[in-house]
């Protein structure tokens, strides 16, 4: 009788050598929805953020922490009711384990609490409401950006460095507009000559333009994001900006400027973050953005870019396993030492320490209308709620 069993031994063998010298599996790709705005009136800002981001991922080779991404990009029309929709298919049918984005302070608002309770990480790249950096603070929400009250906050603190006595505000009539005149008016010694808010997609701001020239402030300080370019127009276009000086935040950046041209030079502005911003992440995200898209990044573009960034640095520590979410929790508390603003520091509250800077609208080195920093009215500064959030 035949014996089969030295031949079926090493047969066996084979194929187990076979099976240890075949290549691991590769690792698959970490889902991320990106919920943003991408139409209507500040479609073009959730655009900027969704391009900084991206940058980001591709100069990764499509990873993050050296790790596959997909990226899940959804428009929630600047609607609650619509974001509400895509978040809870992001988590129960795409089973993501980040969401990043969120431009609208109104949509981070009704999505927040949902997503925290699933105990999914959402990185915000642009809204910041007061009541998610104090009290009703996560340790799933991470802000890439900045709290909503802080720009307008060194905004005040510039008013007053300039002399402005009497200051007259104009701000969008929904949650980051009621946040900017709070944030303005902690800083601001002077006197309040009237408070305007217009509706969030008002287009014609000629019965407001009429209040200023009448009440004759010192100068304006102004956060009218969805309407910005026609504000800035009409307030040109009605000899304001050579009476009254301007003072915004959210308005003159790249997602304006190239509309608006010679007609927003002199404008002041606020952020934590310009193209002319001196550090070489920020010079080489200025370079490879504007080789990429072909025009000026602006402020959101760049908070894009650092949630990128953020989510690099923190998916690397944990090797890719974000469902150890103590272990990946801890890593973007550590923050990013790469960042357009220098490093990326968080406070207690999960939201960043920044300095502030003041911009004026003026022309680059190569003629073209941008922003150049003029003074830095605050520094290492941390957000005003901070001590209301009960995490350490």
């Amino acid at each position: 009788m035949l014996d089969l069993r030295k031949p079926l031994a090493a047969l066996a063998l084979a194929m187990a050598g076979s099976f240890a010298a075949a290549p691991a599996a590769a690792q698959s790709p970490i889902r991320i929805g990106y919920l943003s705005t991408f139409s209507g009136p500040i479609g073009s800002l959730g655009q900027d953020m969704y391009d900084g981001f991206m940058l980001g991922v591709e100069q990764g080779g499509n990873k993050l922490g050296g790790v596959p991404v997909e990226i899940l990009k959804q428009d929630d029309q600047f609607k609650p009711e619509v974001a509400n929709q895509i978040v809870q298919k992001m988590i129960e049918k795409d089973k993501v384990p980040i969401i990043t984005g969120v431009a609208g302070s109104n949509v981070m608002m009704a999505v927040q609490r949902a997503i925290a309770e699933k105990e999914v990480f959402l990185i915000g790249a642009n809204a910041g409401p007061s009541e998610l950096a104090g009290a009703q603070c996560s340790p799933y929400r991470f802000v890439a950006s900045w709290q909503n009250d802080s720009w307008a906050e060194a905004a005040g603190k510039y008013a007053n460095d300039k002399g402005y006595k009497r200051m007259l505000l104009v701000a969008s009539n929904y949650q980051a507009g009621k946040d900017a005149v709070a944030g303005f008016k902690k800083f601001y010694t002077g006197q309040i000559v009237d408070e305007i808010y217009p509706g969030v997609t008002q287009p014609d701001f000629s019965a407001e333009l009429t209040q200023i020239g009448a009440d004759k402030p010192d100068a304006v300080f102004a956060f009218v994001p969805s309407g910005g370019i026609n504000f800035i127009r009409q307030y040109q276009q009605a000899g304001l900006l050579k009476t009254v000086p301007l003072l915004t935040v959210g308005m003159a950046d790249g997602t304006t400027l190239p509309a608006l041209k010679e007609s927003a030079l002199g404008i002041q502005s606020v952020h934590f973050w310009a193209p002319d911003t001196d550090n070489p992440v920020s010079r080489q995200f200025v370079e490879a953005f504007e080789k990429k898209y072909g025009r000026i990044p602006s402020n959101f573009a760049a908070q894009g870019y650092d949630s990128a960034l953020l989510l690099d640095a923190a998916i690397g520590r944990v090797k890719g396993d974000v469902s150890d979410k103590k272990a990946f929790m801890a890593a973007l508390r550590q923050g990013s030492g790469k960042s357009v603003r220098g490093s990326l520091r968080f406070a207690n509250n999960n939201f960043p320490i920044n300095d502030w800077y003041a911009f004026e609208v003026a022309k680059d080195a190569k003629g073209r209308v941008s922003l150049k920093t003029v003074a830095t009215p605050l520094k290492n500064y941390q957000d005003s709620y901070h001590a209301k959030c009960a995490m350490k």
